[in-house]
């Protein structure tokens, strides 16, 4: 199978220590942390995601707002840059422990962080880069429901 991954979720999963809209946000999201762990295939993807696949129920998710899709734009472009390559619609990324480190040092560096002015989770994430990623359910290979963690 392949994980279907938006532009800025790219960004988003470097940070994600198991917080989230809803607890099926977040249950689904760690699912996704332990298939990416497992060496599955990311394919990127224009527009709402497999990670946003809960929220989309509800009455005008965000998922389809022209600030999120420049968020992706914004986040496809820098990952890009740094990663050397073209990030858009199609391609295909392994998230490795090489490309997680690169990521993060861009992540940490504020090199990848273009796609985050204005997100409601950047405090969050500041926190989360200036503790060395520790605690994310993809640095550290946590990917179960936090539930049962």
């Amino acid at each position: 199978m392949t994980i279907r991954l938006r532009g800025h979720h790219l960004l988003c999963m470097l940070t994600f220590v198991g917080e989230g809209y809803s607890p099926r946000f977040v249950a689904n999201y760690a699912k996704i942390i332990r298939r990416m762990r497992a060496g599955e295939p990311v394919l990127i993807v224009q527009g709402p995601d497999d990670i946003c696949a809960p929220l989309l129920a509800a009455d005008a998710p965000h998922c389809h707002r022209d600030s999120v899709l420049e968020r992706d734009r914004l986040a496809l472009e820098s990952a890009g840059a740094l990663l050397g390559r073209q990030l858009e619609a199609g391609s295909v990324v392994v998230i490795d422990e090489h490309l997680l480190n690169r990521m993060q040092h861009g992540f940490a560096s504020g090199e990848l962080r273009a796609a985050c002015s204005g997100c409601e989770w950047s405090g969050l994430c500041d926190k989360v880069a200036k503790a060395g990623f520790e605690g994310t359910r993809l640095m550290d290979g946590q990917g179960a429901d936090p539930a049962s963690v």
